[in-house]
């Protein structure tokens, strides 16, 4: 059995701007991780992380405890299954997969392997909405409303990827908002979609309790669009989470450490990852031509 001193070994699938921003730096600065090396399809990008290149995913699953992804939905989906089988716990990213099918596979695959599991929806890390959720916890919420708008898909911005301009904003930056106003009103139990797929999509979200919820999204807005909004109203007051641009990536890393450690138990884990694309295939269902 490993030192529970020791930091976890942790590889890196992936070596694109997300990996060379956040991943990379995370897993690499320690105490509660190290970065055991990297596999990309392109080597000269993993080469420019500062960790060891391996030329096969299979080899860099011999040499970690734990495997990371920062890749596109559908290759996370293949390379997570695979990750799983091979015993390997697993730091993913949202959306799980880019189907609800893909999704299924990973959660599936990680519940029949008994590997640790955790999903990096940032916000959900932060003191601001850790805060924000005990706000919400103590004001008996009867229903909020989210905002997520931008112009991330116009231009020559480097997140503006394939996977981004094929399925828009729900599949995006939605994880993040469903899943807070889950965390702030209660399990979603109901959705009803309109507006564009890949223009402006409003979500109502019917929540446990009786609560409910309205979110509007937007990748292709112009100009100088106002930062994300949450806000939640209640019989005992109300609750809004205010901006913040820092990630808390150093609390992902120390989580995901300790969700090693124990063999699981984190509550963003894979099934958690499930419940939130079968909400959103839900919707993309709805908005469908």
């Amino acid at each position: 059995m490993s030192d529970q001193r020791e930091p976890v070994s942790v590889g890196l699938v992936g070596a694109g701007p997300w990996a060379r921003m956040a991943h990379a730096p995370m897993l690499a600065k320690g105490p509660h991780t190290r970065l055991a090396g990297v596999w990309a399809r392109r080597p000269e990008a993993a080469a420019e992380l500062g960790a060891p290149v391996f030329a096969t995913v299979e080899e860099l699953f011999g040499h970690c405890e734990a495997v990371a992804f920062c890749v596109p939905p559908a290759v996370q989906a293949e390379y997570a299954v695979r990750a799983a089988r091979a015993g390997k716990a697993l730091l993913l990213e949202k959306p799980l997969a880019d189907t609800l099918e893909s999704a299924e596979r990973v959660a599936a695959a990680v519940a029949e392997a008994g590997v640790a599991s955790q999903l990096v929806l940032t916000l959900r890390y932060a003191p601001q909405t850790r805060a924000f959720l005990a706000r919400c916890a103590e004001i008996d919420a009867l229903g909020g409303h989210a905002a997520n708008i931008s112009g991330l898909l116009l231009g020559d911005h480097p997140f503006a990827t394939p996977w981004r301009h094929a399925h828009g904003p729900l599949l995006d930056v939605g994880p993040h908002v469903i899943d807070l106003l889950d965390a702030a009103l209660g399990r979603v139990t109901g959705v009803r979609a309109h507006g564009d797929p890949l223009g402006w999509t409003g979500l109502l979200l019917d929540h446990e309790g009786g609560a409910v919820s309205e979110v509007s999204l937007c990748m292709t807005a112009a100009g100088d669009p106002p930062p994300p909004t949450f806000a939640v109203y209640g019989r005992a007051g109300s609750a809004v989470l205010p901006h913040f641009d820092d990630d808390p990536l150093e609390t992902v890393a120390e989580e995901f450490a300790r969700t090693v450690r124990a063999g699981g138990g984190h509550p963003l884990d894979a099934a958690h990852g499930l419940r939130l694309q079968r909400i959103i295939a839900e919707a993309q269902a709805q908005l469908a031509p």
